[in-house]
């Protein structure tokens, strides 16, 4: 029998190649993606991609979408008690079990078990332990296409924000940076793959710099997102803090 599960959901290559693996098998079938939201900025926590593409992704996906809004420089209590009350919702519905694209940060698996535990779910990680260089070079061979949306200033500079997720880009990073970013070095939003029914219309606008730390491009439904746009967007704040994001 097939468990319905939820799934964590930044709407980057992580969660995208999570579920990509998910759908591998006939055990799992994702009931709704979880993703966080920032009230006021309007967009995805930590990715600062607007609300209105996270949509059209769930909508090429068909699968519903679980939103949870949390306030700028929101607190950890804030965030778990909202995360819980989701949680809870479909735990009553028999949902047991959340799956997320972490790959190998300890102390963010054990964040995520604890909480988990403490209402009896738990935690399934598709992607643990997978060599992130042969898992980048992997979902680009596969066809999936995503594009820069967040830097952290301080492992790579602004020239790597905006840029899509390509052969060029990971040969180009330095050797400091995991291929994947799973440290939190960039973040991405994927508009393309074997998972989506069609693709993601996005254009890039205005690149703009925060909280003295990282570089954002603002994603704007479009027409490409091979092309660059000269259309200016509004700023793309940080949002969430790093342990509920990641992809």
């Amino acid at each position: 029998m097939t468990e319905r599960i939820l799934l964590s959901w930044s709407g980057g290559k992580d969660s995208a190649f999570s579920l990509y693996e998910l759908r591998k098998t006939s055990q799992f079938a994702v009931a709704a993606l979880v993703t966080t939201v920032t009230e006021g900025y309007d967009r995805i926590s930590m990715h600062g991609v607007r609300r209105t593409l996270l949509e059209q992704q769930a909508a090429s996906l068909g699968i519903p979408l679980e939103q949870i809004v949390i306030s700028q420089k929101a607190s950890n209590e804030e965030y778990e008690t909202k995360m819980r009350a989701l949680l809870e919702k479909y735990l009553r519905q028999g949902v047991t079990k959340v799956g997320f694209g972490d790959l190998f940060l300890e102390d963010v698996r054990k964040y995520r078990d604890e909480n988990l535990a403490k209402i009896g779910m738990t935690g399934i990680y598709s992607l643990w332990r997978r060599d992130t260089t042969a898992m980048a070079h992997e979902f680009i061979s596969l066809g999936f296409r995503a594009v820069i949306c967040c830097v952290d200033s301080k492992a790579l500079d602004c020239r790597f924000v905006g840029r899509d997720f390509d052969e060029e880009l990971i040969s180009g990073l330095p050797s400091t940076v995991d291929p994947c970013g799973e440290n939190g070095e960039f973040h991405s939003f994927v508009y393309d793959g074997p998972i989506f029914q069609h693709r993601i219309p996005v254009t890039k606008g205005e690149i703009s710099f925060r909280d003295d730390r990282f570089y954002y491009c603002d994603l704007i439904p479009g027409e490409s997102c091979h092309q660059n746009s000269e259309i200016p967007g509004e700023a793309s704040p940080e949002g969430a803090g790093s342990k509920r994001s990641r992809g």
